[in-house]
């Protein structure tokens, strides 16, 4: 295994640090990943990094999942919606923080917009 030793300045990298582009343009053919654990360990080296191929999808998309990706651009385009809307904007505001810290209760401010979504969009 390589074994990486960081500029000053840099502790550590996570996250992709390259992507294949969709289309195949300005990027390259694989991704490169890499990781940073935290954890009281007897190692001291905790960032891995990591190459994957570029991955072709072998099934063709299913009729379940274009329900998904419908139902979730419908319910995002909604969040986005009413989190502009400054008719509901205030009482949206004190109701959140009212079911902040409540069993089940949404701990982000986008989070409960979503739980919102979930009541609105699908009626549930």
């Amino acid at each position: 295994m390589a074994k990486v030793e960081w500029s000053a300045g840099i502790d550590s990298v996570s996250g992709a640090l390259s992507k294949p582009s969709k289309t195949g343009h300005h990027s390259c053919a694989k991704m490169l990943l890499g990781t940073h654990r935290v954890a009281e360990t007897t190692n001291n080296v905790c960032n891995r990094m990591y190459i994957r191929k570029k991955v072709t999808r072998s099934t063709p998309v299913t009729d379940h999942e274009i329900e998904i990706r419908t139902l979730f651009t419908e319910r995002q385009e909604w969040v986005v919606a009413r989190a502009k809307n400054l008719a509901t904007l205030s009482q949206d505001q004190v109701a959140y923080l009212a079911q902040k810290d409540q069993p089940k209760g949404a701990k982000t401010w986008k989070a409960y917009l979503w739980k919102l979504a979930k009541a609105a969009v699908t009626g549930e």
